[in-house]
C-alpha cells in the first residue's frame, strides 16, 4: 500500500514538475529526481494556497501554479537569472 502511494506521488510530481518547467521559458537543467521534487513541493504549496483561499483542495491547476512559482523563485534568487530578456535563455552559472 505504501509503495503504491510513493509511486503515485512520484508520478504526479514528475507530471506537475514537467508542466511547470514547460510553463517558464528557458533552460532548466535538472535531474528527474529534482523535477519530481519540484512537482511534489509545488503540489504541497498549491494545496495550501487553495485551502487558505478557497477552503478546499485546488487540484492540478494549483499544483502547477505552485510548482511554477517555486521554479521562478529558484531561478530568480538562486540562479540569479531573469524570466525575460537576453539572460533568460542562457544556461545558469555553475
Amino acid at each position: 500500500m505504501v509503495v503504491w502511494f510513493i509511486l503515485v506521488l512520484a508520478l504526479e510530481g514528475l507530471i506537475v514538475g514537467g508542466l511547470a518547467r514547460l510553463a517558464l521559458p528557458g533552460p532548466d537543467p535538472m535531474s528527474i529526481l529534482a523535477t519530481i521534487g519540484l512537482g511534489v513541493a509545488g503540489t504541497f504549496l498549491g494545496g495550501i494556497v487553495a485551502w487558505v483561499f478557497l477552503g478546499h483542495a485546488g487540484g492540478i491547476v494549483f499544483a502547477i501554479l505552485g510548482a511554477t512559482l517555486l521554479l521562478y523563485l529558484h531561478r530568480r534568487f538562486v540562479q540569479r537569472r531573469p524570466l525575460t530578456g537576453p539572460g533568460a535563455r542562457q544556461l545558469p552559472p555553475r
